[in-house]
Parts: structure tokens; C-alpha cells; sequence
């Protein structure tokens, strides 16, 4: 029930957020997006961690092992359903945002190493 209340409020974020992001950092831009309400500092039951996530083994629920790349981390934003961590489910909903938000939010993951 509270994954379900969780989606709930980030779709409601996702709608309701400004549709100027030009000027926005990478986090900020997480934070406007929605991405900063499970993806925080340690892992939890909603979401992994993105800190030092760049460059690291990423094991799937679907048995795959991944580098968490540009590649990886670009399709972990625009498709959340294709690769699902190991240990969580597909609860993440897809934003819908344009190519040069994509790009920010990839740079600031790639920050956090």
C-alpha cells in the first residue's frame, strides 16, 4: 500500500511540476521531476540509491547483469520497465520529459560516483 501511495504522489509531481526546467540543475531538475522521493543517499524499500551507481555491476530481476553506463542509465529514465533492479519491482512510472532533461538528469547520475 505504500509503494501505491508513493506512485500516486509522484504522478500527481510529475503532472503538477513546472514546465520551464531550462534553467535547472541536475538535482534540482531530480527533485522537480519526482526522482529524489525514492532514489535518495542509501537504498530503500522503494527505490536504489544513485550515488556511486556509475560504473558498477547492476544485477536485474531478469537474471541480466548490466554496467550502469549513459546506455543504462538513459533507458533507466525513459523506459523504468526494462531493466528493473534486483529486489524491486517495476513501481517506477515514466516522466515524461524532453531530450535535454534526459541529458541532465544522466550527467547528474554520472556526478554521483
Amino acid at each position: 500500500m505504500a509503494r501505491t501511495l508513493v506512485l500516486m504522489v509522484l504522478l500527481l509531481v510529475a503532472g503538477c511540476r513546472d514546465s520551464n526546467t531550462s534553467g535547472l540543475s541536475g538535482p534540482e531538475l531530480a527533485a522537480d521531476v519526482g526522482c529524489l522521493a525514492c532514489h535518495g543517499e542509501a537504498d530503500s524499500e522503494l527505490a536504489p540509491t544513485l550515488h556511486g551507481i556509475w560504473g558498477t555491476q547492476v544485477e536485474l530481476a531478469d537474471g541480466r547483469t548490466v554496467v550502469a553506463d549513459e546506455d543504462y542509465v538513459r533507458r533507466a529514465i525513459t523506459d523504468p520497465a526494462a531493466d528493473v533492479v534486483v529486489g524491486y519491482g517495476p513501481t517506477m512510472p515514466p516522466v515524461p520529459l524532453e531530450e535535454a532533461e534526459v541529458e541532465r538528469l544522466v550527467k547528474w547520475v554520472e556526478s554521483l560516483r
